[in-house]
């Protein structure tokens, strides 16, 4: 003969009040189950037609919704629930004002411990006529289906009663989990298991009690496994018909299990799953589990050495293009995991801070990077942070380049020109010499001296032919080639573009003014 558990509901504003209060006794032993908490009275007000608490444990003092209204309002729409306020000695006054609406007790937050608090709890049960002594104890096959599935998911091993009622209440070999994110769960609830009741023949659903995080429901699904291809159908037609009225709303079917021995962990994959969907696939409303694109291949390790060396020889472009092209990778992995992938993005902004450590508006900043992609709710969000930064460094670097003597690389690329202009140069060839990107070094000669690499090549080029021609000792054929230019039309060109006359012409020119 087992005595019916007696359910119960935190309520406080407070994430370290509601984990003490979970871990102070051991409620099992002593007849009770925490099915949920909630951080304000609306939160938990939404969840009383899932969770239906005997008992519920609320602070006065809350965000959104009071404890005072909230009390008013479970006592109005469900009186048979007993309410028991925790509270400090300065909030008194508010405790008073509950007794008004019915209240079954008090306990002063300074004084909460383990036998103070089960005392009330067990004077509080007793007010309960389906769990006090006198209404007499009853069998295992009157404890409601979702306190013994509670039971289940908190490791506990029902005795062979319970068991049998499991069995009875549940009869087929097939279970699945659909789980969801819904701010109005109850009405989710009523939608949601009648389109599946009517859509698959046979189908027995049970709202699981006590699922974390807040706003998230975990239904059982007991079902023959002949009828595996209709729920796929169902749950399908369900998604479509939930994203017309709800757009914040998202599906997970969990894989196929024919044991309740795996049910916990069954709800552990969802849970991942649903965290999944929410930050990759933000506009994706529904994953089945085992339905997601097989990877072909493993994604490449990001090359950190290589990446690092191109930000010493300022190979900024192509080096930001890599990493953009692999986060954007990460971000489409249907096996991705969001701790992992914030935590790469962190570290690829504490190696590139250290890069440009002589920057402190970045050094400064860094901090604030690191909190902002840690509270990025979509891979996006986090991704478009990124990107931010990365202009954010082309910017400082550009502006480092600019000012006069701000760029050692540009002084020693300059003189490499002034000293071998007569050579074949290009742009492509000069960045191998240095070790640079040919994009990054096209931008810096544009940004340091106002003009490109090739219009910088030829000004020195057509300067000296300009002094050679002045000088009047070579022929102007034999100068083009000794300038570096291999096309003597093309020559002629280029330097009548600079300096409005022709070789032969400037010559001229020149002689006639002496």
């Amino acid at each position: 003969m087992l005595k019916p558990i007696c359910k119960v509901l935190i309520v406080d504003d407070e994430v370290l009040v509601r984990q003490g209060i979970k871990y102070v006794l051991d409620w099992e032993q002593e007849g009770f189950q925490i099915v949920g908490e909630a951080a304000n009275g609306r939160e938990a007000l939404d969840s009383l037609p899932t969770l239906q608490p005997h008992i519920i444990l609320t602070d006065i003092v809350m965000p959104v919704m009071d404890g005072e209204e909230f009390t008013r309002l479970v006592k109005r729409d469900y009186p048979a629930t007993q309410v028991i306020v925790l509270s400090s000695f300065s909030e008194f006054h508010y405790v008073r004002s509950t007794f008004q609406h019915g209240v079954a007790d008090y306990i002063l937050k300074p004084k909460l411990e383990a036998g103070a608090l089960l005392q009330v709890l067990k004077m509080t049960r007793e007010r309960i006529p389906e769990l006090s002594e006198a209404g007499g104890q009853t069998e295992a096959a009157a404890q409601p289906l979702d306190s013994l599935l509670g039971r289940m998911l908190s490791g506990y091993r029902l005795p062979p009663e319970g068991e049998a009622e499991v069995k009875r209440q549940l009869p087929y070999e097939g279970f699945a989990l659909l789980g969801w994110e819904l701010a109005q769960q109850a009405a989710a609830i009523t939608t949601i298991s009648g389109e599946l009741r009517k859509r698959v023949p046979g189908l027995v659903p049970c709202v699981l009690p006590g699922t974390e995080p807040p706003g998230t429901t975990y239904m059982l699904l007991n079902l023959p496994e002949a009828h595996w291809p209709q729920l796929l159908e169902a749950v399908n037609h369900l998604a479509d018909t939930l994203a017309g009225q709800e757009t914040e709303i998202r599906l997970t079917l969990s894989r196929r299990f024919s044991s309740l021995s795996e049910l916990a962990a069954v709800q552990q994959e969802s849970n991942a799953r649903l965290q999944q969907c929410r930050f990759f696939r933000p506009d994706q409303i529904l994953l089945v589990q085992g339905e997601q694109s097989v990877q072909e291949t493993p994604l490449p390790k990001f090359n950190l050495t290589q990446f690092t060396d191109q930000l010493k020889r300022q190979q900024l472009a192509e080096a930001f293009g890599d990493l953009h092209q692999h986060v954007a990778a990460l971000s489409r992995r249907d096996d991705g995991d969001v701790y992992q992938f914030k935590s790469f993005l962190g570290n690829i902004i504490f190696n590139i801070t250290n890069q440009f450590s002589h920057l402190p508006e970045l050094e400064d900043g860094k901090y604030g990077l690191f909190r902002a992609v840690d509270e990025a709710v979509t891979a996006e969000q986090a991704m478009q942070i990124l990107d931010d930064y990365l202009a954010r460094i082309m910017e400082l670097t550009s502006s480092a380049a600019a000012a006069p003597g701000g760029n050692t690389n540009m002084t020693r690329l300059l003189q490499y020109i002034e000293e071998h202009y007569t050579e074949p140069l290009t742009l492509t060839e000069l960045a191998r010499h240095f070790h640079f990107n040919p994009s990054y070094l096209s931008s810096l000669f544009t940004t340091y001296n106002h003009e490109g690499f090739k219009e910088h090549l030829n000004t020195v080029r057509t300067g000296k032919a300009a002094e050679l021609l002045r000088a009047g000792e070579a022929p102007i054929a034999e100068i083009s080639s000794m300038v570096g230019y291999g096309d003597h039309s093309y020559f002629c060109k280029v330097f009548k573009k600079y300096y409005g006359l022709s070789p032969s012409g400037y010559r001229r020119q020149y002689y006639g003014q002496e």
